[in-house]
């Protein structure tokens, strides 16, 4: 059984962070393991309120699991704050875990700010480098180059500009452009774009996460990198096609689809 931890935050409605990570390990047959960074009182609408944990307390919860535990493969979501960036990244340094998904959370699906902007320059200069692959959306790109990124020749410029900073691939989600939805993957030597039907649903909630999500599990399980984000995405499609309506906002996908 792999082992995958996930660094993130808790969404109390469920569609998003630790609890998206969670049901996308499980439907992919890995036992999943979590670090708490932050707790968010949010529904289908809104995020309501957060409050960040103390990065001792987030790093004492890593090296529980990696001290008793193999992790085959890690992702962070939503971190926060400055200190607890520059801490996780420690913690992954120190504890040497392989196979790093970074999922750069910035703002919330109903827009709300999950990250302080200074923490955008711990998490450019101190995790980043120490990314398997980085998986911006569009929005989170912009932040982290500074610079437009709205069409795809833009993407493909970002993926390379984001790479140089130091991750050993990105991933440039494409979903708030029109059209399919096409992200580009860029390791230094192959230049993808990956398309795949754009589905029509409002239930998108936790998307980044879960694509994130299990791109670290099929990377545990021993998937090539490309090979990992092309899985991921199909996965993703498919939850997406069979998300469904909770609340008055942004319902969920369908982490378990696999399962049923």
């Amino acid at each position: 059984m792999k082992v995958v931890l996930t660094v993130a935050g808790s969404d109390s409605g469920g569609g998003a962070g630790i609890q998206a990570d969670l049901r996308t390990f499980a439907a992919h047959g890995v036992h999943g393991t979590s670090a708490i960074t932050a707790v968010t009182a949010q529904n289908s609408v809104a995020v309501l309120d957060w409050v960040a944990l103390d990065p001792r307390m987030v790093v004492a919860q890593m090296e529980a699991v990696a001290s008793d535990m193999p992790v085959a493969a890690a992702k962070t979501g939503m971190l926060a704050t400055a200190a607890i960036v520059s801490a996780v990244a420690a913690a992954i340094e120190r504890l040497a875990l392989p196979l790093v998904v970074v999922d750069p959370v910035m703002v919330a699906k109903s827009g709300d700010r999950l990250l302080d902007r200074d923490a955008e320059t711990a998490c450019r200069e101190r995790l980043l480098p120490l990314a398997t692959v980085v998986t911006p959306n569009l929005p989170e790109a912009e932040s982290l180059l500074g610079r437009p990124v709205r069409t795809l020749a833009e993407m493909r410029e970002a993926a390379r500009a984001l790479r140089a900073m130091g991750p050993r691939a990105v991933v440039v989600k494409g979903g708030h452009l029109e059209g399919d939805a096409v992200d580009v993957f860029w390791d230094g030597e192959r230049m993808e774009d990956l398309s795949a039907p754009r589905i029509a649903t409002k239930n998108t909630h936790g998307t980044g996460c879960t694509y994130s999500a299990a791109i670290a599990a099929r990377l545990a399980l021993g998937d090539p990198l490309l090979d990992a984000v092309r899985g991921a995405k199909a996965y993703l499609t498919e939850a997406i096609r069979r998300s469904y309506s909770v609340g008055r906002g942004h319902g969920p996908v369908d982490h378990l689809h696999p399962l049923k």
